[in-house]
């Protein structure tokens, strides 16, 4: 397997599917659509199987994780992505209501921003993020951070099984 130039001391196993043989589900929340297209393509050229999902901000976030409007029949999924600042309910305010909700706090929530700043940091894991990670200018290495989260979360980490949620009238 080939080394890592963005972590240099880890070696990226890249298979086409999750170790439980499904295609891992990730939930995109970015309301910029070059942002989102970048995140796709860096999966894509991580050559790591994941199927992407989008939602434009918090509030259809919430819809698409409580399968709501128009989202009933959504998969639950393994892995949200999310972006601090968007429109309408940003990243800080969608950490706290995932947080809140019994069916959904087991969910693994990332931060994928371009700002290092430490006391954003510290707030986005105070509210519940797994990780906070900033993004690399460079299109290979964030290519290979994607890939790197993509084995990390679905080879390596125990995940809890998804429940089954209930769908709010």
């Amino acid at each position: 397997p080939p080394r890592s130039t963005l972590f240099p001391y880890t070696t990226l196993f890249r298979s086409q599917r999750s170790k439980a043989g499904r295609v891992p589900n990730v939930l995109l929340v970015e309301d910029n659509e070059e942002d989102a297209r970048l995140i796709r393509e860096g999966f894509a050229a991580s050559q790591l199987s994941v199927k992407l999902h989008r939602a434009a901000d918090g509030v259809e976030c919430l819809a698409f994780l409580r399968k709501q409007r128009g989202y009933e029949e959504a998969c639950t999924p393994n892995l949200v992505i999310i972006d601090i600042n968007m429109p309408g309910m940003d990243g800080r305010r969608l950490l706290a209501e995932l947080a809140e909700d019994p069916d959904l706090r087991c969910i693994p929530v990332l931060v994928l921003s371009n700002s290092s700043s430490t006391p954003e940091v510290r707030q986005m894991y105070e509210l519940g993020c797994r990780s906070y990670l900033v993004k690399p200018a460079d299109f290979y290495k964030f290519s290979e951070m994607l890939a790197f989260i993509a084995d990390y979360w679905f080879n390596v980490v125990q995940l809890p099984a998804s429940r089954a949620l209930k769908t709010a009238s």
